[in-house]
């Protein structure tokens, strides 16, 4: 590796730029036989095919990848010394590409990724999507981890892991309501209107399962697949929300929202969807490498008129 001619990289670095060989040839005023030679030349040294062909189109393979990642360092490298000679310096990167589903909460992401937020050293390319997208996203190699509020089941043929990254028990909120008397679980959901989770959430069955189990209707306000729509809704005061704090961490804090009740049998987790790669992202091997966050709060219910400072927890 000490003897790796730049030339080849600089030529790998193209095609995978440029999305082919007739591209990747006018740009660098080359035939497509001579390099198609020097990639052949490449991959003879590294000892790993860096393209795969799919049709007409050429698609990088793992290996291509993490090639790739490396060709575009040496190339902010050489932006870095002519930056730096002109007095402006610069911080050569590595990249994390983190899928998130849609619904997930803002800040459960972000204080996940707090570990790596502010470092010069390091770019996250973020995206959201459905869970199918994001899986296929994955697959394909352009997205490192997929966070999602649902496990995935693993089998040979995708090789995908669920690790459980962090857990929270799940409250109604509401606005502070200082005259209201102290809410009553479950009784008082005949009553007072919710705001719900749509049925696909892993928190909606589960409260569903405990309203059918106490013989109770819920009053349901309204059901809502974006938590953050859901936030913002908590926050008119028309009805409770069905919410993890983490969801409203904020409100919490600044007592715009207060906890009326905490369900300990209902709890959300977080997970975090790898599938097997030859060369993980050690970035994303450090954050997978700390343990779970669960709900450091009393896991006890509570009840209350609104106007006790609402309990924190670290997955807050």
């Amino acid at each position: 590796m000490s003897h790796l001619n730049l030339h080849h990289l600089r030529y790998f670095w193209a095609i995978a730029k440029e999305g082919g060989l007739t591209a990747a040839a006018r740009r660098l005023n080359l035939s497509q036989s001579a390099l198609s030679t020097q990639l052949k030349l490449l991959e003879d040294q590294l000892g790993q095919p860096l393209f795969e062909r799919r049709g007409k189109r050429l698609e990088l393979t793992e290996a291509g990848r993490i090639a790739l990642e490396h060709a575009d360092s040496i190339v902010r490298t050489g932006e870095e010394l002519v930056a730096t000679l002109q007095g402006r310096g610069r911080t050569t990167r590595q990249i994390l590409r983190v899928g998130a589903i849609a619904t997930l909460s803002r800040n459960f992401q972000m204080e996940w990724l707090r570990p790596l937020s502010g470092r010069r050293d390091v770019e996250l390319v973020l995206r959201s999507g459905s869970l199918r997208e994001l899986l296929a996203q994955l697959d394909a190699l352009a997205l490192d981890v997929v966070l999602s509020n649902l496990a995935v089941p693993r089998d040979a043929q995708t090789g995908h892991t669920s690790q459980l990254i962090a857990e929270q028990s799940v409250s109604l909120v509401g606005p502070p309501a200082p005259e209201v008397p102290p809410f009553r679980f479950p009784q008082d959901l005949d009553k007072v209107p919710v705001l719900l989770p749509s049925l696909d959430s892993s928190i909606r069955v589960a409260f569903d399962l405990v309203m059918e189990r106490a013989g109770i209707v819920p009053l349901v306000a309204a059901e809502v697949d974006d938590m953050a729509m859901l936030r913002l809704l908590a926050r008119e005061g028309a009805a409770l929300a069905l919410v993890p704090p983490v969801v409203v961490r904020d409100e919490l804090a600044r007592g715009i929202l207060v906890e009326r009740c905490r369900l300990p049998a209902i709890r959300e987790s977080f997970y975090a969807i790898t599938r097997a790669r030859r060369f993980p992202n050690p970035l994303l091997e450090a954050l997978l490498s700390a343990p779970a966050a669960p709900d450091a709060r009393d896991p006890g219910p509570t009840s209350g008129r609104g106007r006790g400072r609402p309990a924190r927890s670290r997955s807050d």
